[in-house]
């Protein structure tokens, strides 16, 4: 909701899909007049407002004044450049919005590239020009057990009457670890994480 309430102009959602969040953008307490879906051609996605090769946004310099990349940059063999791009069609002050995955199984294969600890969210962020640099953890411990044992039960190989009666048993498990969970604040030796979001500027 925070992130709703700065939003403003117009939303590029890098990597969109099938837009999921077009709704959630437009509507209070979001500020933002359009938004607008950039995607790779596909035959999953065909809608796309906006396509690219990954390569080159078709976009003008300071175009949008925020950008959405949400669960892409793990896909992208070349994020320096992708992130470079997002720099580039962002107009000055405006803010990205970043999420990615760090317990999670193979996705999306053969495009599934990388796995990013926080040091090297920042590292790539500044690196492409970006400040005030902020990155948090989705989840801790608890979340990350939580996390594991929901995609066990739901996507191990198994059949489906051991499948219900294993669900049934972990799903009050998961609900009481994800509702114990603590976010931690600092990212320290041991820290466990099951994801990560990031918020970065470009300065005017």
């Amino acid at each position: 909701m925070r992130e709703l309430a700065s939003m403003h102009g117009t939303v590029l959602d890098v990597g969109c899909g099938t837009a999921p969040y077009r709704e959630l953008v437009l509507v209070a307490p979001s500020g933002a007049t359009r938004h607008l879906g950039l995607d790779m051609t596909s035959d999953r996605y065909p809608d796309q407002e906006l396509t690219w090769d990954g390569r080159v946004m078709p976009l003008p310099d300071a175009a949008v004044q925020q950008i959405l990349l949400t669960e892409v940059l793990e896909h992208c063999q070349d994020p320096a450049s992708v992130l470079g791009e997002c720099f580039r069609v962002l107009a000055p002050g405006g803010r990205l919005l970043l999420t990615v995955p760090f317990l999670w199984p193979l996705h999306e294969v053969p495009y599934d590239e990388y796995r990013y600890t926080p040091f090297a969210l920042e590292r790539l962020l500044g690196s492409a020009g970006f400040s005030q640099v902020e990155v948090r953890a989705m989840g801790g411990w608890d979340a990350s057990l939580a996390q594991m044992l929901g995609l066990w039960v739901r996507r191990r190989p198994m059949n489906r009457w051991k499948r219900a009666v294993l669900s049934r048993i972990l799903v009050p498990v998961v609900r009481v670890l994800s509702a114990k969970d603590r976010r931690p604040e600092l990212f320290r030796e041991g820290t466990m994480v099951t994801g990560l979001s990031a918020t970065a500027v470009k300065q005017p």
